[in-house]
């Protein structure tokens, strides 16, 4: 099982960030998108994979809204050129990126549209002008130009040319949560990323709904792949792992009740809590540890939503995660408020400990 981990978009960093992270032994690191947050992940990447030989680049995640999808996968497929191949398309319906701009998550049709535009773009494929979502109050159509000749459709030709000549395609991992997400993904996607915590019946529902979907489809339920954003906190007092994933999980649990109603198996407490994060969320105090969303979680949550511990709790879970089918974990570990000297013990511990446990 591949392990990444996530990390926020900074030009200034990325480069050492990136030779740390590929010297520690991850398989991969991811940047988030969140224009008012950080700064541009494909910057950060670009950056990442100039300074790196094998550590796999991704954005964990980007949305359909922020960005055109032509220029998303111009963007994404300029990091897998320069880094030979090593680039992944993490995408969602948008969370953060959103809500300072004022808007709520992408709907799901447009979600689902976006995906297969994309899914064309990075296949070296066309687009139809008629598929193109800019507003002709915008941009008024081509043809009040009266050229004497013009493309077309929308095709992406140096990303064809590239294919066609033995480049690889850009992968695409949906972050998914809620039923509907799940099926449109098992079917737009080259792999599901779950974000229903670390708990086995929860991830174990998302695979069989996925897979379920594919067979309907008439589609190998075994032709796609599955992994999770998780966070974990490694440290021999449990406190104090918990303490440091307790902002981080805040963000991945509210995915699960974000529209009212919690998605997946869930007790009638887990029940309680979700909903009471849900009414709780500031998103000035997004992800931080020290926020008024991190208080609401109680202790039992934590334990089954996400990995704290010990290494050696730490690694029986992560390996109770891949025998569940799962090839890939995305890791979120301490967040904003958290204690510094608490993070510094989990990255030491998890690169001395887990990392190599986890590759044997």
């Amino acid at each position: 099982m591949q392990l990444w981990t996530t990390t926020v978009a900074s030009a200034r960093a990325a480069q050492r960030q990136a030779q740390e992270i590929e010297a520690a032994g991850w398989h991969g690191m991811f940047v988030v998108d969140s224009q008012n947050l950080s700064g541009d992940p494909y910057v950060s990447l670009a950056l990442a994979a100039s300074a790196t030989k094998r550590l796999g680049l991704g954005t964990g995640v980007t949305n359909s809204i922020t960005r055109h999808a032509a220029a998303t996968a111009t963007a994404i497929t300029s990091v897998h050129r320069l880094s030979n191949g090593r680039a992944v398309l993490g995408i969602g319906r948008g969370d953060s990126a959103l809500a300072h701009l004022g808007r709520a998550p992408a709907r799901l049709k447009q979600f689902e549209r976006y995906l297969r535009q994309l899914q064309a773009y990075l296949r070296g494929d066309a687009v139809g002008f008629e598929e193109i979502d800019i507003p002709t109050e915008w941009a008024p159509p081509m043809s009040e130009l009266h050229l004497h000749d013009a493309p077309p459709s929308s095709r992406i030709g140096w990303i064809a040319e590239g294919l066609a000549n033995g480049e690889t395609k850009v992968p695409v991992e949906v972050a998914a949560s809620g039923p509907k997400v799940i099926a449109l993904s098992a079917l737009q996607a080259e792999r599901v990323m779950f974000t229903l915590g670390a708990d086995l019946e929860r991830l174990q529902w998302g695979i069989e709904l996925a897979r379920k979907t594919r067979r309907a489809a008439g589609l190998d339920p075994d032709a796609i792949a599955f992994g999770a954003y998780i966070n974990m906190g490694c440290h021999s007092d449990v406190a104090r792992a918990r303490a440091l994933v307790r902002g981080g999980l805040t963000t991945f649990a509210r995915f699960s009740v974000m529209h009212g109603k919690a998605n997946g198996p869930v007790s009638a407490s887990d029940r309680d809590v979700l909903e009471t994060l849900r009414s709780n969320y500031d998103m000035k105090q997004h992800t931080r540890a020290d926020s008024r969303q991190a208080s609401t979680l109680t202790d039992d949550f934590i334990d089954r939503f996400a990995v704290v511990g010990p290494p050696d709790k730490c690694i029986e879970r992560l390996k109770s995660l891949a025998r569940l089918g799962l090839d890939k974990v995305a890791i979120s570990g301490g967040t904003r408020g958290a204690s510094a000297e608490d993070a510094a013990v989990n990255r030491q511990l998890v690169a001395k400990h887990v990392l190599p446990a986890m590759a044997a």
